[in-house]
């Protein structure tokens, strides 16, 4: 046995969420990122964004409220799971876990795709040639690299949960590949999706399995239209458009 549901939780847009879409825009080789990725917090937006996401949580019913909160430990994540959980009145300790981070970019982290191809041609090219799913940029990790780590956490998650519904907050790379690992998606399907429906901040990803083993399949994917309905702003920051 283990656990029987799984809701994902992307975080609440970011300050670099913001600085990125500045650097798109302005087309720069660097995002000036305000701290380091650990430390990076939520931006005005995103924190109306997780207010309004506990708010939607409040009026789900008993049978459907998280029973245990797995948090990534970034500092976005975390502000996210706090500001969220008090809006809905969820009395939960957090467990924060480093396998829940957002994916590391190695020489690559805060550079937008241009800068990418110019600053660096060669990983450019080793980027198309190997395909997202197993380029690893030096220093970094790949995506298979990460659905290992999502691999370890959810043996814990199966072993400490077992029988519960459990909210895990974390980023949009780690959000695709739970569903990658969960629902046995193949490559193909995986990175697809990935391109055309990228994770929205604040969104939901529920992912069920009541018998408590076996494969899970997906019930919600990327709801946000509660951020709508509670007139909070819907941002879709696609965090690897530029490297991943």
């Amino acid at each position: 046995m283990g656990a029987v549901e799984l809701v994902l939780i992307r975080h609440g847009q970011s300050e670099g969420n913001v600085a990125a879409d500045k650097a798109d825009r302005s087309r720069a080789d660097r995002v000036m990122v305000p701290a380091r990725d650990a430390d990076v917090v939520l931006s005005d937006t995103g924190r109306e964004q997780s207010e309004a996401l506990g708010r939607h949580v409040a009026t789900w019913p008993d049978d459907r409220r998280p029973q245990a909160l797995w948090v990534s430990p970034y500092r976005r994540a975390q502000q996210t799971a706090e500001i969220a959980s008090g809006a809905a009145g969820l009395d939960l300790m957090p467990r924060f876990d480093e396998r829940l981070r957002d994916r590391e970019l190695g020489i690559l982290d805060a550079l937008t795709w241009r800068g990418v191809r110019r600053l660096h041609p060669e990983e450019a090219e080793r980027r198309r040639w190997l395909g997202k799913l197993y380029y690893r940029p030096p220093g970094g990790e790949s995506w298979a690299d990460v659905a290992l780590r999502i691999r370890s956490v959810l043996a814990d998650i199966d072993r400490d949960e077992d029988g519960r519904r459990v909210m895990v907050v974390c980023h949009d790379a780690v959000i695709t590949l739970f569903r990658y690992v969960c629902e046995r998606i193949d490559e193909g399907t995986l990175l697809e999706g990935a391109r055309r429906n990228p994770v929205a901040n604040c969104s939901i990803t529920r992912l069920v399995r009541p018998s408590g083993s076996g494969i899970w399949t997906s019930d919600v994917v990327g709801d946000v239209g509660f951020l709508r309905t509670r007139d909070a702003e819907v941002t879709k920051h696609a965090g690897e458009r530029h490297v991943g």
